[in-house]
């Protein structure tokens, strides 16, 4: 009799260990700001469900993206991490991966919160948004694709969604063919004119074999301008089904209900098992879009029409969880990648960025409009209702705190920079374990924060600042992002010191005169930097010119598509209902 008691007693166990662990949905908004939803202060953005989520469970109010730029703030979500440890932060000026064909992306030895839950019998997927790269050495490696970091399902795109994917929408190359195509066909232009004339008037004998070479130069760099305009948009803006394209170029026709209908059939496939949901939407990322549900209906045109439209796609998903009875063994998290884009100006003068509500700067630089993002997670039963929690806290915390929920031991053989939020959640311990917290602008140290222990103070260090332009704007325009090095930035020595817990706009930097503790306050800081800096070990640069730029050999293409790169599947697919 003891054998068969023994079974049903650890079958028990079992069940039981199974049944306390949570379905987890982690829903991450692209370039939306702390100011866009409505629990968060906007008045005329319509965002009931993100409010909903809200009032039913806990607001972070200061919550703080690893890096203002997608990749590297992707990179630390995904492995609780800061990016510089896994070579995913640029020592150039490009910040995020801008071709498919690249090489770089997250290490294969990076170990992400999916490849933790998955080894815990979880069922994971991704839908929507990656951007931490594709392939390593041939197209068919896979090496940086979801499925080879934990995820059982992908479907959305690999790269990011760009003004260039949509036709009519502009590019974000723009002030790279001004330096690279533009610039240097004047140069040619003029020195054909000079060369011309001083030869007409007899003053200098020039080869003939000089003009050929110079209207050669210039048909090479106007055709390979042409070539990148016509080809960029089939060979980067495709949609996937795990390491299927689907569609390519991606369409836009009601590609927020596609990414919707897909995240609910993962979820009514995974009812009796626990299952872990990364919706990474598109939106608010430029290029905007809506479906003709959603179009001109808000009061911020194209981009309050997308905040809404995701607006609805979260309460579709909060509705399906109703409905299947999962809502109160479920935690959810939302929340953005960085800040909003505040230099997203359309040619016509449309505004195409969001609000970071009072906080300065943006997406790309660590004011606090960059780096401020939501953060609110619900989980009823388990975290009470209508909490403000105003300790800082970091999206690299998501990693230990499920990885901890679904009952994964946190990796040893790593420095992991998150800590789990559940004693901060549940009123266990009134304070975040984040004395200190080090803000990159891509690989470089930009500012230090610290919240002393027994002192409601948070003081900000920054060792340099971006140089907005024009100046006395709110972001770096002629660049369409602020860049983090060279004539871009500002150095400061002593550094910029701020304390955010009474000047969150940042507006006025404390001094020596106005604070005594200055340099002690200063002097703890560096120490903590240094301190950090020592547990940098060297790491391959996934941003290296050899991995950033476009490899021909590791392009996707549709199949049997020829040179065209073009196929749709998605109208075929009956899986789909929208």
């Amino acid at each position: 009799m003891k054998i068969p008691f023994l079974l049903l007693f650890f079958l028990w166990e079992a069940e039981s260990h199974a049944a306390s662990r949570p379905n987890i949905i982690l829903v991450m908004a692209d370039d939306l700001g702390i100011g866009d939803p409505g629990c968060y202060g906007n008045k005329t953005l319509r965002t009931p469900n993100i409010d909903r989520l809200a009032s039913e469970g806990v607001k972070l109010t200061q919550h703080l993206a690893a890096s203002p730029l997608c990749t590297p703030s992707r990179a630390a979500f995904m492995t609780g991490r800061y990016p510089v440890r896994s070579g995913m932060a640029s020592h150039s000026l490009p910040g995020v991966f801008l071709f498919t064909a690249s090489s770089g992306g997250l290490p294969t030895n990076e170990i992400t919160f999916a490849t933790l839950l998955k080894d815990q019998g979880y069922s994971t997927a991704l839908i929507g948004k990656w951007h931490l790269g594709m392939s390593c050495h041939s197209k068919i490696d896979f090496c940086h694709h979801p499925l080879h970091h934990g995820f059982n399902y992908f479907y959305g795109i690999s790269l990011t969604n760009l003004r260039d994917c949509k036709p009519g929408e502009g590019s974000v190359f723009t002030w790279g063919f001004r330096k690279l195509v533009f610039i240097p066909l004047q140069i040619i232009g003029v020195t054909l004119l000079t060369l011309a004339a001083l030869s007409c008037l007899g003053l200098l004998r020039v080869p003939l074999g000089v003009f050929f070479s110079l209207l050669f130069l210039a048909a090479l760099i106007l055709t390979l301008f042409l070539g990148f305009l016509h080809y960029f948009r089939p060979l980067n803006c495709f949609m996937m089904r795990n390491y299927e394209i689907t569609q390519q170029p991606m369409s836009y026709d009601n590609l927020t209900q596609r990414l919707t209908a897909e995240a609910a059939q993962f979820i009514q496939r995974n009812t009796e098992t626990p299952f872990l949901l990364v919706l990474s939407y598109l939106h608010v990322h430029t290029a905007l879009f809506s479906s003709k549900e959603f179009a001109s209906k808000s009061k911020h045109g194209v981009y309050g029409d997308a905040v809404e439209e995701m607006d609805w796609s979260v309460g579709q998903i909060l509705n399906l969880l109703d409905e299947l009875k999962l809502a109160n063994n479920t935690l959810i998290y939302f929340t953005s990648d960085q800040g909003a884009h505040v230099e997203e100006v359309s040619s016509k003068g449309e505004i195409h960025g969001g609000s970071n509500g009072i906080y300065k700067g943006g997406k790309a630089n660590n004011w606090e409009g960059g780096i401020r993002i939501p953060g609110i997670l619900r989980w009823p039963r388990v975290i009470q209702a209508g909490q403000k929690i105003d300790e800082p806290t970091s999206n690299m915390d998501i990693f230990p705190t499920v990885a901890k929920l679904a009952g994964a031991p946190v990796p040893e053989d790593r420095i992991i920079d998150g800590h789990d939020l559940m004693p901060l959640l549940e009123g266990k311990t009134q304070r975040s374990d984040h004395e200190f917290l080090f803000h990159y602008c891509n690989a470089y140290l930009n500012a230090v924060r610290w919240h002393p222990q027994n002192s409601t103070s948070i003081w900000k260090a920054f060792l340099f600042t971006p140089n907005f332009d024009p100046v006395g704007s709110n972001g770096c325009f002629s660049t369409h992002v602020c860049f983090c090095s060279g004539n871009y930035v500002t150095h400061h020595d002593p550094p910029l010191l701020f304390d955010i817990s009474k000047d969150p706009r940042e507006r006025n930097p404390v001094t020596p005169a106005t604070e005594p503790r200055f340099h002690e306050i200063l002097k703890v800081m560096q120490e903590a930097a240094d301190r950090h800096t020592k547990t940098l070990p060297e790491v391959p640069n996934q941003f290296s010119w050899d991995n950033f730029l476009w490899k021909p050999w590791l392009q996707l293409c549709c199949p049997s598509s020829g040179l065209s790169c073009q196929c749709d599947r998605e109208k075929q697919d009956k899986r789909l209902s929208y």
